[in-house]
């Protein structure tokens, strides 16, 4: 990473630790981005089963992601069928994608350009178990100060958008139920850490939080998974999956 992004990368990897739902994250790559001198993101992960819906996280205007969604606009958007291929990270916008569009797809990039939504750098994320994702920084125009940004920064926006995905990933995933119960983030966690052994104690030191934070969001799992021992807490848990050592 360059020098001059390393008093901002430590701070936003903190922030990210510290998030526990979508408008933390938000927040956090807004700041980050606009430290940097881009003024907009959007984070889309995509989702392989049939029933399931993408996560957008985004500063995007609402009326365009929610716009977007309700189309399904992420089934036929260029700069998304690219990313879900994997590879470098790569710059989009007019006449730079090579690749003819159709009618719909044109249409998908009208409409984005009258919320300001011209042309960005979108980095492809494809992890260990599969998941596709993507994250675009975007400007209203494809000017010589975005392309110099963007391109002075690519491997820094290129690792911060990794660690983004890692921690909505752990935070944010729909896997948070257990025996048809869904728990909040930290009592996933905490009881995640039980199950592997850790005390409470043990457990706040991970995750920088108290003893006693740790106890409620355990004693909280426990009410809400119906039972009077963490032993037996763990128990529900372990049975509903392998547990990661």
């Amino acid at each position: 990473m360059m020098k001059d992004t390393q008093g901002i990368f430590g701070p936003f990897l903190e922030r990210l630790w510290d998030s526990v739902d979508e408008k933390d994250f938000r927040e956090v790559m807004a700041g980050v981005s606009e430290s940097l001198g881009i003024l907009t993101f959007a984070y889309l992960s995509l989702t392989s089963r049939p029933s399931g819906k993408p996560k957008l996280i985004s500063n995007y205007p609402s009326r365009w992601t929610a716009h977007y969604l309700y189309n399904q606009y992420q089934e036929i958007d260029p700069v998304i069928m690219r990313a879900r291929c994997g590879g470098c990270p790569f710059r989009w916008g007019p006449d730079r994608s090579g690749v003819e569009r159709s009618q719909v797809q044109q249409r998908l990039f009208d409409e984005a350009a009258e919320f300001g939504i011209c042309c960005g750098l979108t980095i492809p994320i494809v992890d260990r178990r599969g998941c596709v994702a993507a994250m675009t920084f975007a400007a209203d125009e494809l000017n010589p100060a975005f392309l110099r940004v963007t391109d002075r920064y690519e491997q820094a926006l290129q690792l911060m958008a990794t660690c983004f995905h890692i921690h909505i990933r752990r935070k944010l995933s729909d896997n948070r139920i257990v025996d048809g119960v869904l728990l909040t983030p930290r009592e996933y966690e905490c009881l995640q850490w039980a199950a592997r052994g850790k005390s409470a104690r043990d457990i706040g030191s991970i995750l920088d939080i108290t003893q006693r934070t740790a106890t409620f969001h355990l004693d909280n799992a426990k009410a809400k998974l119906g039972v009077r021992t963490r032993a037996q807490a763990i128990a529900r848990f372990s049975a509903n999956g392998p547990v990661r050592r």
